[in-house]
């Protein structure tokens, strides 16, 4: 059994994908296991292939990769997603975190970049830039409950998550098993009423709970 990181890729663009598929595909810890060019295809893809990651396209065909993430994620929820795409509005980004994306690389980055995230987002890590994070919390929807409902050990955490700690890495500095820091971050999200690690820390960063990293 092959222990590198399984990757799909989404995008309407054939060189576009090709050109992700051959970096991706040049690294020893990752595997493209397949592309997709259509929402449709992508949901169809990610029942199929069962990817550790997805390299989604913001703009397909059908729809757009925040709805293609919200649908996969919430039949595949252990699958991570990285938005890759060449707007780099907030609406986006928002939109992208609110369905679930982990990571967002604009395509005028480096394509190194691409790698580092699905990198990343496969060890449970978010990678957005900072700068970014900050230009879009005052168009990030209102929170749906308190974070008061959050206990000092919920907030340590999500203070952790901020600074892009995995749950392996949180677990090593609260020395506390894996298991335990899931069950914190999924108390997280359920208490924020959001969809992902990520979208938990912009929220608590739009209430002024923790500050944007820096």
């Amino acid at each position: 059994m092959s222990d590198r990181i399984r990757v799909l890729i989404v995008d309407d663009h054939v060189m576009v994908a090709q050109g992700l598929s051959e970096v991706l595909g040049a690294e020893g810890d990752i595997e493209v296991v397949g592309q997709a060019r259509s929402v449709q295809e992508a949901e169809l893809g990610a029942r199929r292939f069962e990817p550790d990651v997805i390299v989604m396209d913001y703009r397909l065909p059908d729809g757009d990769g925040a709805q293609a993430t919200s649908r996969i994620r919430s039949q595949q929820p252990d699958i991570a997603i990285v938005m890759v795409t060449a707007s780099d509005h907030d609406t986006v980004l928002a939109a992208a975190i609110e369905a679930g994306c982990t990571g967002y690389v604009t395509k005028d980055r480096a394509a190194q970049e691409v790698v580092t995230a699905v990198r990343a987002a496969s060890r449970g890590e978010v990678t957005v830039p900072a700068a970014m994070l900050a230009k879009l919390l005052p168009r990030m929807r209102s929170p749906r409950s308190s974070v008061g409902a959050l206990s000092p050990r919920e907030l340590e955490v999500l203070g952790l998550l901020a600074q892009g700690l995995s749950n392996r890495a949180i677990a090593d500095q609260l020395v506390v098993s894996i298991s335990t820091v899931r069950n914190h971050v999924q108390n997280v999200i359920t208490k924020l009423g959001v969809h992902s690690k990520l979208e938990a820390v912009t929220t608590a960063m739009r209430q002024g709970i923790i500050g944007a990293p820096g």
